[in-house]
Parts: C-alpha cells; structure tokens; sequence
C-alpha cells in the first residue's frame, strides 16, 4: 500500500534515466505504470525490473500518429490516468554558428511537439483530480554555451506549463513541471562526447552547485512524484527547480 495505491501512471522516455526511477517509485507506492519509449529491446529490460505488471508501449513522441496511438493503448489497457509525467526529451549541442534547421527540428519535434500532442492524446483519459508533470530543465534558465536549442525547447515547455493550467484548472487537472539541474543518467552518453570530456563537463559545473554534485535520478523523482500527489493539491503551472542550489544561491 501506498500514495498512489488504485491509480494508473504514465511515464514518457520511462526505461532509463530519471523516467525509470519514477516509474520504479510510482510502482513501489502501489500504481499501476505504464512506461514509453523507442528502443524495444531497452524498453522490455526496464519494463522486467520495474513493478509487476508495469506496461511497456513502445511510442515515439516526435511521431504525431504514434501519440495518437499511445492514447489509444492507455484507453484499453488503463481506462483511465491519475498522473502523467512527461519526461521523454533529447539533447542536442550546437552553438549559434552551427545550428541548423535539421537539428532545431529534431529537438523542437521530440521536446515541445511530442509533450503537446501527447498530453492533447491523454486527455480523455486524465480524472478529475489527476496531475501532469513536464521534464523542464535548469537550461530554461541560464544562459550555457552550446546549448541554445535545447534551452529554448525547456523554456517552450516551461510556457506550455503555464497555459496548459489555465486551461485545464476546470477539468481539475493540475498542470506543473519539474527542473533538474546536473543528474547522473545516462542522458549525457548520447552528446557524442568522449568518457573525458565528460569527465571535464562534470569537473566544470559541480563547483557551480551548492550541494557539491550532480542529482541522483532518484531525488528528482521524489519531487515528480510530490507534483503527482494530494501532498501538492493547491500547486499548478508551477516549476519546482531541482539543481542543488545552482541557480538560485550566488557561490
């Protein structure tokens, strides 16, 4: 038994990552999950560790028809939601210099695009009392070299928060996003960068953090989780930022 016993959970980009730690909490507090994702086979091992039960739909949120179908799917097999976290997202880098159309359209269609089209394609499902949850990020923020289409994807998403509140407050659905700042997933294996580069990136911001280091996915999904509950029923169009203190505390 726990917070979440008799609801249904849908978790977007749920088989690695801050998404998986979510979706192993909401199952752990007695939800019944449901988890996306693209890669079939990563999807089936993150759906074996989860939550008996725990539904795997392989879904790709830059594909307008595929969220349609995902709708679809999460009718049949749930009737119904209580919570949708949103978390499914890339990252790409490029400064200004080198960005193109190709890579504006790739993040914008997966990040912004995809977020719209499937809270639009759940709505049926969502009850009175349920709550969404978008994957922001500190990156909405702050200025970071190299990161200009991916921020201004958070910072699309940020404003796709505060509306979608507004317009669903009637429906009693409560609408609000969380930002990470640095958390150790494996998101950061997909920029193309070598082990030390990596290493390098980490050793340049973790003096920037007032806690001393990156977030584990486990502590961003405990705020998910507060968002998705009765403990934050008064709380909607807002962003509870997670960054240990980065962008809120002078250091």
């Amino acid at each position: 038994m726990g917070r979440f016993s008799g609801t249904a959970v849908l978790v977007t980009g749920g088989s690695t990552g801050i998404g998986f730690a979510a979706a192993d909490k909401f199952g752990k507090e007695g939800a019944r999950v449901a988890i996306t994702g693209r890669d079939p086979d990563r999807l089936r091992a993150a759906a074996s560790r989860l939550a008996s039960g725990t539904v795997a739909i392989q879904s790709d949120s830059a594909d307008v028809n595929a969220t349609r179908l995902l709708g679809d799917t999460v009718g049949r097999q749930f009737g119904k939601l209580d919570a949708v976290f949103i978390n499914a997202g890339i990252v790409r880098l490029a400064t200004i210099e080198a960005v193109s159309e190709e890579l504006i359209d790739e993040v914008f269609s997966v990040n912004v695009k995809g977020a719209i089209f499937t809270i639009q394609a759940l709505l049926p499902f969502l009850q009175p009392g349920s709550s969404v949850i978008v994957n922001t990020s500190v990156n909405n923020r702050i200025g970071m070299a190299g990161t200009l289409v991916y921020a201004a994807s958070k910072a699309a998403l940020r404003s796709v928060v505060r509306v979608a509140a507004g317009e669903l407050a009637e429906r009693g659905i409560r609408v609000n996003a969380v930002s990470p700042g640095p958390v150790d997933t494996p998101i950061y294996d997909t920029l193309g960068l070598s082990a030390e580069a990596l290493q390098a990136f980490a050793a340049s911001i973790v003096p920037k953090i007032p806690l001393g280091r990156f977030a584990k996915a486990e502590e961003i999904a405990q705020v998910v989780l507060f968002l998705a509950s009765a403990d934050s029923s008064f709380i909607t169009g807002a962003e509870i930022v997670a960054d240990g203190g980065w962008t809120g505390v002078t250091r």
